[in-house]
């Protein structure tokens, strides 16, 4: 099946990031996603690809930029507690910056676009269908050139009034709708230049 994005109708530039002149942003990498009510579908997989991605951007010397979500004390999304720090296998390094958000596109009410000194990004993380598409459309708002890393990213199942929607389905769609518009969509991250 083949059909005509709307990256193609407005002649946007679909050729994948390079990885040594983007800027990698890390989105949501926490504990919160590999254990308990917030538990991802392949999160395993996800955060080895991630630490991949890492690897590889730290390598070429890429600047990297670790969004976490913050949602006080008591939730699952506690920042001061281990459950809300991010996973040691992506955890940043000295001179990482650290950008806390509450909302789940990263550019509002913080200093992310500030600290951008790219125009192409490379983004993944947790969750696919909520802080990786905002922070995607985000990023495209912005004025950046975002490239999502499809394997490095994860969500959950959802039950909706019109049926059940499994991770993959949700995932896939997510990815769907960044590459509709938002951003070029790669599947690994030896997938980028």
């Amino acid at each position: 099946m083949t059909s005509t994005t709307l990256r193609e109708l407005n002649a946007f530039d679909s050729t994948p990031a390079v990885l040594a002149d983007s800027t990698l942003i890390l989105i949501d990498y926490q504990n919160t996603y590999t254990q308990g009510v917030m538990e991802l579908d392949g999160w395993e997989s996800a955060l080895t690809s991630a630490a991949e991605l890492l690897s590889r951007a730290r390598e070429v010397g890429a600047k990297v930029i670790h969004v976490i979500n913050d949602g006080g004390p008591g939730t699952p999304y506690d920042i001061r507690e281990t459950i809300g720090q991010i996973h040691p296998q992506v955890s940043p390094i000295e001179g990482e910056s650290v950008v806390v958000k509450q909302v789940p596109n990263a550019f509002i009410n913080t200093e992310l676009a500030d600290l951008l000194d790219t125009d192409s990004v490379v983004i993944a993380g947790f969750m696919t269908h909520m802080c990786v598409a905002f922070t995607t459309q985000g990023a495209f708002l912005n004025g950046n050139k975002p490239t999502v890393v499809a394997s490095a990213s994860a969500t959950r199942p959802l039950s909706t009034v019109a049926g059940g929607v499994t991770s993959d389905e949700l995932h896939r769609g997510a990815l769907a709708t960044i590459g509709d518009l938002y951003g070029v969509v790669v599947e690994k991250p030896a997938d980028l230049g």
